[in-house]
Formats: structure tokens, sequence, C-alpha cells
């Protein structure tokens, strides 16, 4: 029998992540300097999991919680939403979730049925293009404006509504190009959501990590947008709790029950462990997070002044905010993304994300990370400046 048959239509349109790709590709080199996984490196700070060695001895993780998380976490996550994003909210609107994608997931389900059309602005996270297509929907992608740092391109989304419209679908800052998108911008977008009644959902994960004076923009705090705004947030990032699968969503009173029969089948509750860890996060010290904010900022300076010794190979856009970037190739070769960062890994021993993977306008680009230590950034491009002068004669 042909195992193809037994696959559905969905499943076959997902190709495979270049992300785990080149994370298998890589397990069969020695010594490979990592830019490619958008991971800290730093780990989530002592009291985190101290905190949850007190839970385990307490026996008070073994059991399921709530669907929708642990009623003193979602207490915990309301007071943050007012104090950091200017959200008014109850718990009653909040779920806790399994890391921000699985919320992401419940999200679509909840609201997108077979071929609706969901607008992602484009170069945009891979995991979203497929949470769209596995609810049956049809990604729309509409190019940001590259030569502006990825900003939005309003005319462009205005254009791409059609009756099939459904929602829209994005990330601020911007994996994988490090854009904040304004206020200005987010308002503008505001508008055509509520002139078509669309619904937008968010993904925040890097909301606290913004450079040279950006500030991090919430829709959910827009009230007339409250009916039509999902937001997602994670640990993962903010605290460098990427294994601990833990995030929440916030949506309108109406909608949570809905979302939540979607969350259930998906994986019943977040981990309960992860929900102590998360409440330890939110009730102790915040200093990690400017520690974390000044580490990210001094390593995308480096990488930007490394990318300034290769301008004959990449162009790229200064991000504002997140800890990626998304240099443009200029070299013919880099016409094909995947094989040039697989002949990257394999010739210069340097781990990178093919730009296809983030959507049609993501190819002839990478993704880089600069959430590592300087001494990786220097090392990593110690050897693509030497792999280059061997290739062509100059770097630069």
């Amino acid at each position: 029998m042909n195992n193809n048959t037994q696959v559905s239509d969905r499943i076959k349109q997902i190709p495979k992540s270049a992300i785990h790709e080149m994370t298998r590709l890589s397990k069969k080199i020695d010594d490979v300097s990592f830019l490619s996984w958008a991971k800290p490196t730093s780990g989530a700070p002592e009291h985190i999991g101290r905190s949850v060695i007190e839970a385990i001895n307490r026996k008070v993780v073994d059991g399921y919680s709530e669907s929708m998380g642990l009623p003193e976490l979602r207490e915990e996550i309301v007071n943050k939403l007012f104090k950091c994003n200017k959200i008014k909210a109850k718990p009653s609107q909040i779920i806790v979730t399994t890391g921000a994608i699985e919320g992401l997931s419940a999200a679509i389900m909840a609201i997108v049925d077979p071929g609706d059309e969901v607008i992602l602005p484009s170069p945009t996270y891979s995991t979203h293009i497929n949470q769209v297509v596995l609810a049956s929907a049809k990604p729309v992608f509409v190019p940001t404006i590259e030569e502006e740092g990825f900003i939005l391109d309003i005319d462009g989304i205005k254009k791409a509504i059609t009756p099939k419209t459904k929602a829209i679908v994005y990330c601020s800052p911007s994996n994988p190009s490090g854009t904040v998108f304004g206020e200005h911008q987010l308002l503008q977008l505001a508008e055509i959501v509520l002139e078509h009644n669309l619904m937008v959902i968010t993904d925040e994960a890097y909301e606290y990590f913004t450079f040279d004076g950006f500030t991090h923009f919430s829709l959910g705090s827009i009230p007339e947008m409250q009916k039509n705004v999902i937001s997602t947030f994670t640990f993962t990032k903010t605290y460098a709790m990427t294994g601990w699968r833990v995030g929440y969503l916030l949506a309108h009173e109406d909608l949570i029950p809905q979302i939540n029969k979607a969350h259930i089948p998906l994986t019943i509750c977040a981990p309960v462990a992860s929900q102590y860890a998360a409440l330890a996060a939110l009730n102790g010290p915040q200093d990690c997070i400017g520690k974390f904010r000044k580490q990210y900022e001094s390593a995308r300076n480096l990488m930007c002044g490394r990318l300034d010794n290769l301008k004959s190979l990449f162009e790229y856009q200064k991000p504002a905010g997140s800890y990626l970037m998304f240099p443009k190739i200029l070299v013919e070769e880099g016409k094909d993304s995947k094989t040039f960062c697989e002949d990257l890994l394999r010739e210069a021993r340097v781990s990178t994300t093919p730009g296809v993977d983030f959507g049609p306008t993501g190819e002839r680009h990478l993704r880089l990370s600069f959430c590592v230590p300087n001494e990786m950034i220097n090392k990593a491009f110690d050897r693509i400046e030497e792999y280059y002068m061997k290739k062509y004669g100059s770097s630069g």
C-alpha cells in the first residue's frame, strides 16, 4: 500500500521544517557555530526552578489543573497585562497554554473554517503558516516593506481582503525580521479589522525585547478591539523558559469558552509544574528581563558590525526588537536559501535558517539569531569570512 494515501491533504501541504532540518544536519558535523536557534542560552533564573521543586515536594503538580490554568496564575497574568500592556482584563479572559504555540493553534482552530482566508504579513513565522494550513484555511501573504525595515504594507493588507478573509495573524516584534510594528501602523490595522469585522491574532512572544527607543504596543489595549483580537504571550522568551512550554492567551469573555473547546483536545491543560514556574516568574524579581535585553542589544550590535564587513554577500535591516534578524543574500547562489544554508553548514560549520521557511518573500534571505554568547557570533562570522575569502577572494 502507498502510505502517502494514508496522509491527510493538510499535512501534505506542510513542508518539512527547515529549522528542524538544519538542526538534524548539524548533528552530523562537529563543532558547529549555531546562529539558527531562537533559543536563549542563558537559562531561566534559578528561583524559578527552586519554586517548582517546592511545588513538587508539596505534591501539587501531579494532577491536572483547570483547563484554563491555575486560578492564582491567571490572577497574576491579569496584573501583568494591566501593568505592562495597558490591558484591562479578568481571569475569565485568560487561558494558560502549552507555550504561545498551542494558544495560537487553539485560537486559529476556534475562529477559522475550512476555506477561510487568513492574512499573514510576509516574512512571517513558519509555524503561523502551518497552523492556518492545519485548520484547512488558506494563508494569504502580504509582503512587508523590506527597504523600510519590514514594516506593514497597510495598503497591501486592504487590497488582500476578500469575502473569505476571516483573520489576520502577526508577530511583533517579528520572527524572523526583528521588526517592531509601531503603534501608528497597528492603529491603522485596527481600523481595517473593525471595518471588515475580522479577527486579529497577535503573537507577542518578544514583547520585552525592543531597542533604540522602539516600544511594544498591544492591540488588546484598544477598548474598541476587545471583541476582535486574541492576544498570545509566552514565558519562553521573557524568562528564557524555552523547555517549560508555558504561555497564555487573552480574548473576549464570549470567545474564551469557544477557544477552550479547541484548547482541551490539544493539551487538556498546560503542564502544571510549568504553571508553577510561570507563577514564580511573575512573582519573582524582574531584573533578568533588563539583563537579557542588554545582552541581546549588545549581541545585535556585534552581529550588525560583522555583517557590515560582508557587504558584498549580505545586506540587512537593523532589527528593532526580538533577538533575530533577516539578512538578504546578495550572491547568486542565495536564490535558493536552503542550499545556501546547507553549504554554509557543511563548508563553514555555521548553522543558519533558510529564509524560504518564512513565506514566499523569505527566499534569498537567512534568519540569524543573536540570543547566543558574543563569542559564538564572532566564531561563526570568522568562519563565514574565511569560507568566502577562499571562495571569492574577498569577503567584503
